[in-house]
């Protein structure tokens, strides 16, 4: 059985006991967390699609861990003019094990 989810605007495929990495959510470590944006659900050989999101289905899940990225350098750079910068970002994110899938 899996489930298409959406999560803060982005759409994951999820499954019991799946180890996501999404944006990160607020609350603590061990912390559960539920989604009833659930587009799509099969289960066996029956998919059911929603318009867009499916009545009573929701995923359940636990907050493993907060964290971020490494870090990603941008450059800008032209020549000839004397111009260049340099600026980094680093993404928070979250570790989410999915539960349970209902619905």
């Amino acid at each position: 059985m899996y489930a298409l989810v959406e999560i803060q605007g982005k759409q994951y495929k999820v499954e019991e006991g799946a180890l996501l990495k999404v944006d990160k959510l607020n609350g603590e470590k061990g912390d559960v967390v539920q989604f009833d944006s659930v587009l799509m659900m099969q289960d066996g050989d029956t998919p059911r699609i929603g318009q867009p999101y499916l009545e009573g289905a929701s995923v359940k899940g636990v907050l493993e861990e907060h964290g971020r990225d490494k870090k990603v350098t941008v450059l800008k750079f032209k020549r000839r003019k004397n111009y260049s910068r340099k600026y980094g970002h680093r993404q928070s994110y979250s570790m989410l094990r999915v539960k349970e899938i209902t619905g």
